[in-house]
């Protein structure tokens, strides 16, 4: 019995190891993981002339597969910023909604910016504006700061070009299109529903974080746009929603066709190939050069500026993300799901139930939201191998995972909190109960869903 459960304590172990590594060590965390990669791969029985082979193959597979989504995804964000298409959306929607609705203007702002942004990128983005406008309207920091944190969560968690749904996409085969329409289907209700009463929630349950003024200091200079140097609204709109225009657009032609492998030949052909997530990505990228940086008269050697400060600050979350499929190729050569999948054998659990459920618990450890969907892939792919359920929604269950109870191991923890000024009691009954019920709710729709369909 002791060996059949190895695995599993092994997954302790390394897990437990990663945690004194980052938080009693204040070792990086990729040179963290890819340490408690090889441990847990000895652990785990891997012979020792393979662990370093099985260490290339989960970084190149992971990179190899998000780098460039990726990396297009946050120079589109920054040519979005720099260019101000970003503060046009937003400040477009607030003066369409009036300062008595400025909350939904800024949930469906954050929504949309949200979703070619990563959520960092988009928290830096968007807290200037929180701070602008709740200055300029004599409100709280967080009454304006909490609808936007749940959109941007919740594009991260859910909708590619995210590096997590995508990841997870790759690894388990499914295809992206499929995952954002899936995603949009569940995210924009979500958002709406929890939008529509959190921020009056957390007022009743902690009341003295919405008398904190936050960090304005911290944030430097809030980069403002004369009304003439900024992109009209629609075009800042279908710059930043390009990309998924195009995903969606091939989707549905697959949907129509019934070639749901993306295979064809001619017009179908080229529409599926323009559809696909690194082209898609690409061409907005090149559309946002043009929009963002030519017409509004700026130079190539600005514009190349503004994409190489774009590439600059993700090299390392990079490399933590492969850091991440490292660990989970680990898991995935050392029988860990392979162990689950004997435990739940027999078991009338939703395979959805389970990809959510090993998710979590490996957010709640890790911290990361792309680190523990990555892991947990190594985890749950035994478990849908033979099972007939929607592999997209199998991916937007991680997703829901991955957004789980952030605290104190969790980088956007720690964001929210030191903008926002909070103390950690405030922190947790703010942030992390708001992740912990995008994330409950957000399995909740998944598998209304998955009932339908």
């Amino acid at each position: 019995m002791f060996g059949e459960i190895w695995p599993l304590i092994g997954v302790v172990i390394g897990v437990s190891i990663l945690l004194i590594l980052i938080i009693g060590l204040k070792l990086n965390t990729f040179i963290a993981l890819i340490i408690t990669s090889m441990i847990t791969g000895i652990i785990l029985g891997i012979p020792i002339d393979s662990i370093v082979e099985t260490v290339e193959k989960g970084m190149g597979d992971t990179l190899g597969s998000i780098a460039i989504i990726f990396g297009l995804g946050s120079i589109l964000g920054k040519l979005l910023s720099d260019g101000g298409g970003a503060t046009r959306i937003a400040d477009e929607l607030i003066n369409a909604f009036g300062e008595k609705y400025v909350t939904w203007a800024m949930l469906i702002a954050s929504f949309i910016i949200g979703i070619s942004l990563f959520l960092e990128v988009a928290f830096v983005l968007l807290i200037p504006l929180v701070f602008t406008l709740a200055k300029r309207m004599n409100i709280s920091n967080l009454t304006v700061g909490l609808p936007m944190t749940i959109s941007i969560a919740i594009t991260h968690g859910f909708l590619p070009p995210h590096p997590g749904p995508v990841a997870v996409s790759q690894a388990l085969h499914a295809n992206v299109g499929h995952v954002l329409m899936y995603g949009m289907i569940i995210g924009i209700p979500l958002t709406i529903i929890v939008g529509s009463f959190y921020t009056k929630l957390a007022y009743k349950i902690a009341p003295t974080a919405f008398s904190k003024m936050g960090k304005r200091a911290s944030i430097g200079e809030i980069r403002t746009f004369e009304e003439n140097n900024m992109p009209s609204f629609g075009l800042s709109l279908l710059t930043a929603l390009s990309p998924v225009i195009l995903m969606l657009f091939a989707t549905a032609v697959q949907l129509i066709t019934g070639h749901e492998d993306g295979k064809a030949n001619g017009l179908e052909g080229f529409i599926y190939f323009i559809g696909s997530s690194t082209t898609a990505m690409l061409i907005a990228v090149i559309f946002a050069i043009y929009t963002m940086g030519i017409k509004r008269k700026q130079s190539m050697n600005q514009i190349m500026t503004t994409v190489s400060n774009a590439i600059t600050p993700i090299a390392m979350l990079l490399l933590i993300i492969g850091g991440g499929g490292v660990f989970k190729q680990v898991l995935i050569e050392g029988g860990v799901g392979d162990t689950i999948s004997k435990l739940f054998q027999g078991t009338e659990m939703s395979p959805i139930i389970l990809a959510w459920l090993a998710t979590a618990i490996l957010r709640l450890a890790l911290g990361s939201s792309t680190v523990s969907a990555l892991s947990s892939v190594g985890i749950v792919l035994p478990l849908i191998e033979s099972s007939d359920v929607n592999i997209s929604l199998i991916v937007l269950a991680i997703g829901a995972g991955s957004v789980f109870c952030s605290h104190v191991n969790d980088a956007g923890f720690w964001m929210f909190k030191e903008y926002f000024d909070l103390s950690m009691k405030e922190t947790f009954l703010t942030w992390s109960l708001l992740e912990s019920l995008l994330s409950v709710l957000g399995l909740g729709f998944i598998l209304i869903v998955n009932a339908i369909i």
